[in-house]
């Protein structure tokens, strides 16, 4: 109990941690290209600290087919944060995160195209609420920070960043003989080499602070998150999991509608809660016509 506990409290952490992630990428004052790979150079920092303390490194042996695969999922890796960093700036930290959680239905979608996965009635009913919910979303056109088309180009980069998430998970379940440490390392080292070239070095000297927010994205958001992320897989259920990633978008929220005052209108609530709770009965197997759920472990 008491492992699990630790587990429990780990696992807060690092959704709220998450849920905060927004707040510093707006306040660093750099571009979405620009915060990646500053997080992706700090985070590969700590995430080697993190395999030599752990003695990954020592112990880890990897072959040619999995060095490919945990680059290309590293690029997809790297795409979802680009878009869903983008989206904050179109849309707001709030809708973006929200419309980001349908990615549990690209993976299902990824599962049945390419694993010969089933797609259950369940799963069907879970996809249309949520749709439901992105459509009232889309509807609302805008709250405070963006409008109309702005709004609306939010959102679809909200999308495109979930999708690439989703091929990512797909590429790491893959991957289930490899330390989830070194998978991403080699990651963030994918990301450092690929946005280089994108990146205008000049410009973090211009922005006041830039600099502390960039090492925390990197160190806090990447390095300490994925640890205590990992940490708290290993010690409590999946279904406990599932149940406290939802901390993340609702501290994203909040964080959106006190920092950058953004709170959500009607419509926005009724549709944000219809995607969580899509979500949430996707992850947990629940039935829409009972709405209980199954057990998970």
């Amino acid at each position: 109990m008491k492992s699990q506990t630790r587990g429990t409290l780990e696992m807060i952490s690092a959704m709220v941690i998450s849920g905060t992630v927004g707040w510093f990428v707006i306040m660093s004052g750099q571009s979405p290209e620009a915060v990646v790979f500053w997080r992706c150079l700090f985070g590969a920092m700590a995430m080697l600290v993190a395999c030599l303390v752990l003695g990954v490194l020592r112990r880890s042996r990897i072959n040619a087919r999995q060095f490919i695969l945990v680059c290309l999922g590293g690029a997809a890796l790297i795409l979802n944060w680009v878009l869903l960093f983008s989206a904050y700036k179109h849309s707001s930290i709030a809708i973006a995160t929200v419309v980001y959680h349908v990615q549990p239905f690209m993976l299902v979608g990824l599962g049945v195209l390419f694993f010969a996965e089933r797609l259950s009635a369940a799963k069907v009913g879970w996809l249309l609420l949520a749709f439901a919910g992105l459509m009232l979303i889309v509807s609302v056109k805008g709250s405070g920070q963006a409008t109309g088309a702005d709004y609306v180009l939010g959102v679809c980069l909200a999308l495109a960043s979930a999708f690439f998430y989703a091929v990512a998970a797909a590429i790491t379940k893959r991957l289930k003989d490899m330390p989830a440490h070194l998978i991403v390392l080699i990651q963030m080292v994918v990301g450092v080499l690929v946005l280089a070239p994108f990146v205008d070095f000049s410009r973090v000297d211009t922005a006041e602070g830039a600099w502390t927010y960039l090492i925390i994205i990197g160190v806090v958001h990447t390095g300490l998150m994925s640890t205590l992320l990992y940490s708290a897989i290993q010690k409590i259920p999946t279904a406990l999991v599932g149940t406290l990633s939802f901390i993340y978008p609702i501290v994203a929220i909040l964080v959106d509608w006190v920092a950058f005052a953004h709170p959500l209108g009607i419509l926005q609530v009724i549709g944000a809660s219809a995607i969580l709770l899509a979500a949430a009965g996707m992850n947990f197997g629940w039935s829409l016509g009972r709405a209980s759920r199954q057990e998970v472990t």
